[in-house]
């Protein structure tokens, strides 16, 4: 019995080493001015409430109290299907910006980490220490293969599995619209 007692604490101490989770990286010095705006969701690994979405985009401005306003919105199942929207709020918690609590329910606060944001402010990837959740955003609903690859390597970098990432189809209706035209052309 002794030897279990002096045992336990050294295997419950392994057992919670390969439970620690790497640290997530954090974009440093978010300019918030810059960062507000349209962003289309680019991949995820989806919460259940997007799971089948289309033209996703996640849009965020000033609330007059400091908080941001957030509106995500998409088509559910096709890109014509029904409209869904909602409206957390945004409620950054820390000196470099990249670090939010975003409230669906009063009082719950999800956390919501800018992990990367290019210089250019155009793309970013939102992650979670739990790796459960991610989202690859864009400015433009459409971006280069290349640039898509790199930003899915470096989710998978922070420690995102590659197979869980899904592509979110970005049908907007000025795309749409310009498809007709080429069709109608064609016939």
């Amino acid at each position: 019995m002794k030897w279990l007692t002096l045992i336990m604490p050294v295997l419950l101490l392994q057992g919670c080493s390969h439970t620690v989770e790497k640290t997530l990286p954090r974009a440093s010095n978010v300019d918030l001015n810059r960062f507000m705006g349209d962003w289309y969701v680019i991949a995820n690994i989806p919460t259940f409430i997007e799971k089948g979405a289309h033209n996703a985009i996640e849009s965020y401005a000033f609330n007059d109290d400091g908080t941001i306003n957030t509106t995500f919105k998409f088509n559910q199942d096709s890109p014509e299907g029904e409209l869904k929207q909602y409206k957390p709020t945004g409620y950054v918690s820390d000196n470099s910006n990249s670090e939010w609590g975003m409230q669906f329910i009063w009082p719950f606060k999800a956390e919501y980490i800018i992990a990367y944001l290019s210089e250019d402010y155009e793309h970013t990837i939102i992650a979670r220490s739990a790796r459960d959740y991610l989202w690859v955003m864009s400015r433009s609903p459409i971006i280069d293969e290349q640039v898509y690859e790199s930003l899915i390597k470096r989710s998978v970098d922070m420690g995102y599995s590659r197979e869980l990432i899904q592509k979110v189809p970005q049908q907007p209706a000025s795309l749409k619209h310009k498809d007709a035209i080429i069709m109608e052309t064609i016939q």
